[in-house]
């Protein structure tokens, strides 16, 4: 479904990132590990077409995804349906006046009658338990409501695969159990989920394939089960 061939990413005549190859399948629940600094949100950003591999291949489905294959708007259009990206800065991605404006707006530019957008909000609404907030302004909710609110925007696109940079920050314990409970869900469903954190022992038990960062490259790619089974990597994983 997704794949990186020896992408690399330079900035300013630096290397960012270094040979990075991975392969994730449809439905997988992916955990993106490593030390600060080490790459993981710049790849996230080629992930969602933010950016693009100095070198290298991001290929989706089958489709080189560059540039050029994004200039074409319909291209882009479809890219931005399949994959749902909320920031770790979630924050600059709640511009409506409304929570509910802000979980149509991206519909909106689908196209949908009014009705099916009304539809698709009320039940992201109801699926993050947040109807109550519907007719709030966004900017003065608290974080985990934000939170709540920017992955409901994501999920009424109805998008293949959901990325999320450390999405886990700054949220009360509450919270986060919430959201890790909800992306349990949604994998279930058979989304494909990709984030990014420090907090293994959180998220050891649902993910199901690990990339874990050491310096500029991924040094381990492995199944959950693999991981367990190195104990040493299983404990770097933990201190990070």
């Amino acid at each position: 479904m997704i794949t990186c061939d020896e992408v690399y990413f330079d900035y300013d005549n630096s290397s960012i990132l270094e040979n990075i190859n991975f392969t994730i399948n449809k439905g997988e629940f992916v955990v993106i590990m490593g030390d600060n600094g080490c790459g993981k949100s710049t790849l996230l950003k080629i992930l969602n077409g933010i950016i693009f591999p100095s070198r290298g291949r991001y290929i989706v489905e089958g489709r080189d995804i560059n540039s050029r294959y994004l200039k074409n708007n319909y291209n882009l259009s479809l890219f931005h349906q399949n994959i749902g990206f909320i920031f770790q800065n979630y924050e600059v991605q709640l511009f409506n006046a409304t929570v509910y404006d802000e979980i149509a707006f991206g519909i909106r530019t689908m196209g949908l009658e009014e009705k099916e957008v009304n539809k698709r909000v009320m039940d992201c609404l109801k699926l993050l338990d947040i109807e109550k907030l519907k007719n709030r302004v966004p900017y003065n909710l608290s974080g985990g409501e934000k939170k709540k609110v920017v992955i409901a925007a994501v999920l009424a696109m109805n998008p293949k695969i959901i990325i999320l940079d450390e999405p886990f920050n700054g949220l009360s314990m509450h919270f986060q159990d919430e959201i890790l409970f909800l992306l349990k869900q949604l994998n279930n469903l058979g989304k494909t989920i990709i984030l990014t954190t420090h907090r293994y022992d959180q998220v050891k038990e649902v993910a199901n394939h690990f990339l874990i960062f050491k310096e500029k490259s991924i040094k381990y790619d492995l199944s959950s089960e693999q991981l367990k089974k190195h104990r040493d990597i299983e404990e770097y994983c933990r201190l990070l």
